[in-house]
């Protein structure tokens, strides 16, 4: 395939060659070779997002989310790789329930990565030699899943990590620092209240402490205040922030409601300002979701009832889009290339995502920022069937292609997804090793 004419995220205007499964040539006047040619001129051409953290559910909740129905909307909105946590049931916390959801990743549309967990009943030496994305999210406060766990145990799989070379994904609260008086509460701002800012803070900066004493490499999930974000990037360790940190706060709640629950959660606006202004400066690494799908049923209950988590796999990308087209924000293009793709695949070492080079996988993406689109729950590919962002607006992918080939076109008509098989990133270089 040649794609002529498409605006890069810096806004060069260039020619890109497809062959197989990688880009073969980039560059101006690419001549035609036989081959299928897509005119792209006044869109923009992009690599597709890697989210480096969802919850798809499988094995153990497929009522909320299986591979084919989160996969597929992850194509929907420009991603091209997903990495899966481990809070799942089973827990990925051996090499068995690795292999088990490895099989349960076969009906993914796009590639994807697994995280190993830990907990009190995992076995390293065996789920180390899976071909493991990266450990974690290591929950250092209990989320969904039951999998919290305490400082010495967070220390044995720094080190035990840091021995294999796998990075460590920390999920930073401190459950002492909760504010048990807003258990008195019923109102939707409640859970806000409870899990406090400063427990985020407190645990950051413990979990950096740590890693920097025991000479290990973290990264901070889902970051929303900013103090979180500096004392990680202080210390040198990398963060990422979720599309919900970055565009709601608590003023949200009264309309959203426990649909506005998650961990951490949402903050007070001065907060959510400091947080977009870091993403922009370049303080933050990445923009991954957190894509952790509920049914309405369930989160249709109390505050101390519903579950935590929002989807956000197919709307990431539409809505840094529409905030970088924006004239009134300072985010740009490039920024949001760099948040959704090259920093991911540099921060956790592949080397063969993340950017529109010769020898790189061909994960494309072409919009027309030109069009918008307001979000709606109900035309959503998640098997929830809800958003946060319920009208919003955002700018939605014309196609995404995965090593080379179209998994996803939309048209007036309907959105059409072809038939692809993703892969592990981490096989690249190898066969998962026994």
């Amino acid at each position: 395939m040649l794609i002529r004419n498409a605006t890069l995220a810096d806004g060069r205007q260039r020619d890109v060659r497809v062959r197989g499964e990688t880009i073969a040539e980039v560059g101006r006047d690419l001549s035609p070779d036989d081959e299928r040619t897509v005119e792209a001129t006044g869109k923009r051409l992009l690599p597709g997002m890697m989210d480096v953290h969802v919850h798809f559910r499988q094995p153990g909740y497929p009522h909320k989310e299986t591979w084919e129905s989160g996969s597929r909307a992850a194509a929907a909105g420009g991603v091209t790789t997903v990495v899966d946590q481990p809070n799942t049931d089973p827990p990925t916390v051996d090499g068995e329930a690795f292999d088990r959801k490895a099989e349960f990743a076969a009906d993914s549309v796009v590639d994807w990565g697994i995280n190993g967990g830990v907990t009190a009943d995992w076995i390293p030496n065996v789920l180390l030699r899976r071909r493991l994305f990266a450990l974690g999210e290591v929950f250092l406060a209990d989320s969904t899943g039951d999998m919290g766990i305490e400082t010495d145990l967070f220390e044995d799989a720094l080190e035990a990590a840091t021995e294999n070379g796998v990075t460590v994904t920390v999920h930073a609260e401190d459950a002492d620092s909760f504010n048990e008086d807003a258990r008195a509460r019923e109102d939707a701002d409640a859970w806000s209240a409870y899990r406090t800012a400063e427990a985020e803070a407190i645990a950051v900066e413990r979990a950096c402490e740590a890693a920097k004493r025991m000479d290990a490499r973290i990264h901070i999930a889902h970051t929303s205040t900013p103090e979180g974000i500096d004392i990680a990037a202080d210390a040198g360790m990398t963060t990422e922030v979720t599309p919900h940190h970055l565009l709601l706060s608590r003023r949200d709640l009264g309309e959203l409601g426990t649909f506005g629950r998650m961990n951490p959660p949402l903050r007070r606006e001065k907060r959510r300002r400091g947080v977009y202004e870091r993403v922009v400066d370049g303080t933050v690494d990445m923009i991954a979701t957190d894509h952790a799908p509920h049914t309405r049923e369930e989160k249709d209950a109390g505050i101390w009832d519903a579950p935590s988590g929002v989807p956000g796999v197919e709307t990431v990308l539409p809505l840094l889009l529409a905030e970088a087209r924006d004239p009134d924000t300072d985010l740009t293009y490039e920024r949001v290339r760099d948040l959704t793709a090259a920093n991911p695949a540099e921060v956790f070492d592949v080397p063969q995502k993340g950017a529109i080079e010769p020898g790189k996988d061909a994960d494309l993406v072409l919009v027309d920022t030109t069009e918008t689109t307001e979000i709606r729950g109900e035309a959503l590919h998640t098997d929830c069937g809800w958003t946060p962002f319920e009208g919003f607006e955002g700018i939605f992918p014309e196609w995404t292609m995965v090593r080379g080939t179209t998994v996803y076109e939309r048209d007036s008509d309907e959105d059409v997804f072809y038939g692809h098989q993703g892969e592990n990133v981490r096989d690249a270089d190898g066969e998962v090793l026994q």
